[in-house]
């Protein structure tokens, strides 16, 4: 069942791509944008800690991915494809932001007059570690999915926005206790479903 649905998920943006890339259908675009722009951004905000920044590489994302249409192939699902480009981006970012730092603190002045250039070390991870890291991130939101709500959202709730059970229980307007419940009951179903997989997440 969940085989089929991905399939059907599968034809549809890829039929969206089509129409986008090779009719210049605006409705094909605003589908795809429609469908992934609010996991595209939730998986930036994970990585920046910044609403605005993730909110910019969003923007950037979708840009680099309508003019890079002809590259997507249905091999793959146009999400990972959408959030690979989504983490190039991302390192990009950071490596501008290095050169900057760089450029503005990395030189001093001895007292001779001479300069010097140190290397200033960086706490962000490399893009290999980055990278690792997102792929994790990306099969975890898919196996999310595969849960069934309310335990989907609560999880999503709770880790992918951050509230807490207090927060959690105002949203969905149940007690705190309920809220506990569910989680730990949402936590032991994606056990079994990481178990079923085969998943290393």
């Amino acid at each position: 069942m969940e085989t089929s649905v991905q399939n059907e998920r599968l034809q549809l943006d890829y039929k969206l791509v089509c129409d986008a890339r090779d009719k210049g259908c605006h409705k094909a675009y605003a589908d795809l944008m429609a469908s992934y722009r609010e996991p595209l951004y939730l998986l930036l905000l994970r990585m920046t800690h910044n609403t605005t920044t993730a909110s910019d590489l969003t923007v950037e994302t979708f840009s680099k991915a309508f003019l890079q249409l002809n590259r997507y192939s249905p091999t793959g699902t146009f999400s990972s494809w959408l959030f690979s480009i989504g983490v190039n981006t991302y390192i990009d970012y950071l490596r501008k932001r290095k050169l900057e730092t760089v450029s503005l603190n990395s030189i001093t002045r001895t007292n001779d007059n001479d300069f010097i250039e140190y290397q200033i070390p960086s706490e962000q991870p490399n893009p290999e570690e980055l990278m690792i890291r997102t792929q994790r991130d990306t099969a975890l939101k898919e196996i999310v999915n595969q849960l069934k709500e309310p335990y989907r959202q609560i999880i999503e709730l709770r880790y992918y926005e951050d509230l807490s059970y207090e927060e959690i229980a105002e949203r969905m307007k149940i007690p705190i206790g309920t809220v506990k419940i569910r989680l730990n009951r949402a936590k032991t179903l994606l056990s079994s479903i990481v178990k079923e997989r085969g998943d290393v997440i």
